[in-house]
């Protein structure tokens, strides 16, 4: 049986270099990235005006998000989610989705830019 993937997950302020940071992690892991600006752009364009907005849209792709990066670690496919997890609820999800497939994951904390 092929191993499971792993998940690697960014911490760090706005400006932090997390995007960037993703795409180098991505390609040094032979990973696929996720991104939540391009899904949020793709699945929702020019509907998010507002923190609030934002933040309703994005608890919005959660679970589509959920089944697709679970199917691919399942697999054995390694992902980078290019996604916040800069407080203690959003890195509990991914900790909690990992855990629900026992897979590794890593969090990477980012120091200002």
């Amino acid at each position: 049986m092929k191993n499971q993937g792993k998940l690697f997950f960014f911490c760090g302020k706005v400006g932090a270099g997390k995007a960037t940071k993703s795409k180098v992690v991505a390609i040094e892991n032979d990973a696929v990235l996720i991104s939540e600006g391009e899904w949020l752009a793709a699945h929702f364009p020019n509907q998010i005006l507002s923190f609030d907005d934002y933040i309703k849209y994005a608890n919005l792709i959660k679970p589509f998000i959920k089944n697709h990066f679970q199917s691919l670690l399942k697999v054995g496919v390694n992902v980078v989610m290019d996604f916040p997890a800069n407080t203690v609820k959003q890195r509990l999800w991914f900790s909690s989705l990992c855990n629900e497939l026992g897979c590794d994951h890593e969090l990477l904390y980012l120091k200002d830019g």
